[in-house]
């Protein structure tokens, strides 16, 4: 098979045309216009879409398509009511490291807004996938994600009240969880961890601010500790058009 020579190599082979060359009008014009937003900053608005069915002389629906694919790749976003280029998708380590450094480490300020701290009896299915006892008292921590002061995502994470008994107390929400354990003496040892795609229930959309038909990428954790222990139980959704995830992996 041939390439073309500027093929990126984590790009859509042959840009995503099949060998037939019928594609879409859609496509070709949401095509176009990806090659116009490599030349402009972050930040930046795009012609309208009056001006883009003009330039490309196609129906403006057709144009519309276009746009909603971009914006849910996450290369453009709604800014009022205009649509601007994007910045680049946070890439998040699937490792045993906290939000907290993923995002820092990408020049960005990490952030959380709390939006509930309970406590109740651990209930039979958080036993079996955790390995806490059933009606023991556990703690339930939700938070929306910030990078930048923007909503990324919503996380919420059970652990049992035993293991940080003043967490309602000693505990800033707008930090990281993972830091908290480190100063209570609480070291990670081993995790099972989960992806999936998903669409944020009515609920999340609102508490993130997005679309609920906007993909999400909805993370499971099971942490143990040095002495295989059990130690959390992490539900995590994260924006599917501002989140990327790596890992390194060895044979």
């Amino acid at each position: 098979m041939d390439y073309p020579n500027d093929q990126a190599p984590g790009a859509p082979v042959r840009s995503g045309i099949p060998e037939h060359g019928r594609i879409p009008k859609y496509y070709a014009v949401k095509a176009r216009i990806d090659r116009l937003l490599a030349e402009l900053p972050e930040g930046s608005a795009i012609p309208t879409e009056r001006d883009l069915s003009e330039e490309y002389d196609v129906a403006r629906e057709t144009v519309r398509q276009a746009l909603r694919e971009l914006v849910l790749e996450g290369k453009l976003r709604r800014q009022g009511r205009g649509t601007v280029v994007a910045g680049p998708k946070l890439e998040q380590p699937l490792s045993l490291a906290s939000y907290t450094e993923g995002v820092r480490r990408q020049g960005r300020t990490p952030g959380r807004t709390l939006v509930t701290l309970d406590r109740f009896p651990c209930p039979d299915a958080l036993a079996a996938e955790t390995g806490l006892t059933r009606g023991e008292a556990v703690w339930h921590l939700e938070r929306v994600l910030l990078a930048d002061d923007e909503r990324v995502g919503l996380e919420s994470t059970y652990v049992a009240v035993a293991r940080v008994p003043r967490l309602d107390t000693d505990f800033d929400p707008d930090s990281s969880f993972y830091a908290y354990l480190h100063s209570q003496g609480i070291a990670f040892g081993d995790a099972d961890e989960r992806i999936e795609t998903v669409l944020a229930t009515p609920r999340e959309a609102l508490l993130i601010g997005t679309p609920p038909a906007l993909p999400m990428l909805l993370i499971h954790r099971v942490s143990r500790d040095t002495d295989k222990q059990p130690l959390e139980r992490v539900r995590t959704l994260y924006r599917g058009d501002r989140f990327s995830f790596s890992a390194h992996l060895s044979g």
